[in-house]
């Protein structure tokens, strides 16, 4: 994380009806807008990525939702579309495979789903499902034009391309602390014009991450309840910064750092979790095929100011290992941590 985004923090308190802030929520939309790809609206909420996950289910399905997993984080968005009383189906494949087309095709054949969720970039698994064609598959079948296309991009945007308005994609989640490159505590979430006409539909939707709530104030460059002001001013200087690079040019750099990752877990004798083709470009997870202990690693890790993720959930804990390659990391940073890890292997 750069200095100067911790830095911007400590900005001097503003209040949140004040001149000041709406000043700075009217710099950071558009900003937003350019990283999500789209010209519709882009909130945001002081949460966690999960609080606008449940904001698009309690918006979004009114019928029945379809939920595609492939992971733990797609898992778990099914499970909140349970917890919030809503009728819900699932495709589900192996971790560590992507969600394919011809899934999606044969499952709404039935014409019953009025929504369809689909997780990016599996955080838990290192996978990245095709969200281009995956909607194209959506839009193609019973009722598709109709259906509320919902994407978990928590790890992936800012890092792994998603063309929102392109793509025909209806809502987007994000979240700060991923690609972004910025202390966890804020949410996005992309919306179209689709997805809010089915809001103004669909009852109890709650307050807090009430869609036509947030529209409401968003359009006077106010929120309903008190921002993150320090975390907005960490945001709008990084966006300034995601920008400065170009997004194409920001796209290009993970998959590098993405290949170089393969490339030395390959030459050190490990496997990847993730199925071939789908590997993300923002985080890669490593099958432990040597048995080295992982937390042991970490451990020494941190001693050198470094770390990674050991495997997500009892059933890949030690098995796997995660190593992130996202937001303003470079490739010396990866080379600095291969070399360490090389280290703990050559002494173990």
């Amino acid at each position: 994380m750069l200095p100067e985004i911790l830095d911007a923090q400590a900005g001097w308190m503003i209040g949140h009806r004040s001149a000041e802030c709406k000043r700075l929520v009217w710099d950071i939309m558009p900003k937003l807008r350019q990283v999500f790809r789209t010209e519709g609206r882009v909130f945001f909420q002081a949460s966690s990525g999960t609080g606008l996950l449940e904001a698009a289910v309690r918006n979004c399905v009114d019928k029945k939702a379809l939920h595609c997993i492939n992971g733990a984080f797609s898992q778990r968005w099914y499970e909140i579309s349970q917890a919030n009383g809503k009728a819900c189906d699932s495709i589900e494949v192996p971790w560590g495979e992507a969600i394919k087309p011809e899934m999606v095709s044969e499952k709404l054949a039935s014409g019953e789903y009025d929504t369809v969720a689909f997780t990016h970039n599996e955080t838990s698994t290192g996978v990245t499902s095709p969200i281009k064609a995956l909607a194209e598959a959506v839009r193609q079948g019973a009722n598709g034009d109709e259906i509320v296309i919902m994407v978990d991009s928590v790890s992936g945007m800012a890092g792994a391309r998603l063309e929102t308005d392109d793509w025909d994609v209806d809502v987007v989640v994000s979240a700060s602390q991923k690609a972004f490159a910025l202390p966890a505590g804020l949410a996005f979430c992309s919306v179209s014009e689709r997805a809010m006409k089915r809001a103004a539909g669909v009852p109890n939707r709650g307050y807090y991450f009430d869609f036509l709530e947030l529209d409401r104030y968003f359009v006077k460059y106010q929120t309903p309840s008190t921002p993150a002001i320090s975390l907005l001013f960490a945001l709008d200087q990084q966006l300034d910064v995601i920008l400065a690079e170009g997004y194409d040019q920001r796209m290009a750099r993970h998959l590098a750092m993405r290949d170089r990752t393969i490339s030395w877990a390959k030459s050190q004798g490990f496997s990847l979790f993730a199925e071939a083709g789908y590997e993300s470009p923002t985080l890669t997870c490593v099958s432990n095929d040597p048995g080295i202990d992982v937390a042991g690693l970490n451990q020494y890790l941190k001693e050198l100011g470094m770390t990674l993720s050991n495997g997500y959930g009892s059933q890949l804990k030690e098995k796997t290992f995660r190593i992130a390659h996202m937001g303003q990391l470079q490739m010396a940073d990866l080379e600095a941590l291969f070399a360490a890890i090389e280290g703990y292997m050559a002494g173990a």
